[in-house]
């Protein structure tokens, strides 16, 4: 049986992958300050390029969504005591929504993580193109990491979306 405390679960991991989305953008930003700036070969700056611009990505929506979980968990649980028609009307669409994005997510990704795949495949053994090398792997590391986070977002939003609609049936 779905509950608030469902609704509470659902935001309260939504609202810690977005801190771990942040850190994790954090932590490759850092990394291309120091393959720009300090490492300077060819290979370093290829990586730091996808590494820099998914972390903008990466911390970009961790922020947006860290800072409107709360206020959905509130408006939903709230919701769900005092206006269940609100969950059927708003929140099952916005999580229909929701769950179709994760998909294009997820197309995206996988070819992201094949176009570094290839670029590795590539150029590893040509050391003139050492830039694209490192570009390929950057690309790799990066969709890896958003397709596995995307994941476990996917299949939460899925279990969540289909509680509430259990739940809506009953209204």
């Amino acid at each position: 049986m779905f509950t608030k405390t469902d609704i509470e679960k659902y935001f309260t991991a939504e609202k810690s992958e977005s801190l771990l989305f942040i850190f994790i953008g954090i932590a490759a930003i850092i990394a291309a300050i120091v393959f720009l700036f300090f490492l300077k070969t060819n290979f370093y700056k290829g990586m730091a390029l996808p590494l820099l611009l998914i972390a903008l990505i990466q911390i970009t929506v961790g922020y947006t969504v860290y800072k409107r979980s709360d206020n959905d968990r509130q408006r939903n649980v709230y919701a769900y005591d005092l206006n269940p028609s609100e969950l059927k009307i708003k929140e099952i669409p916005r999580m229909e929504k929701v769950n179709k994005n994760f998909v294009l997510y997820r197309w995206i990704e996988i070819a992201l993580a094949v176009a570094g795949l290839t670029l590795i495949i590539l150029y590893r053994s040509n050391t003139d193109r050492s830039f694209l090398y490192g570009l390929g792997l950057g690309l790799l590391i990066q969709a890896l990491i958003m397709l596995g986070a995307d994941y476990f977002a996917e299949a939460r939003a899925k279990e969540y979306t289909k509680g509430l609609k259990e739940f809506t049936q009953k209204i």
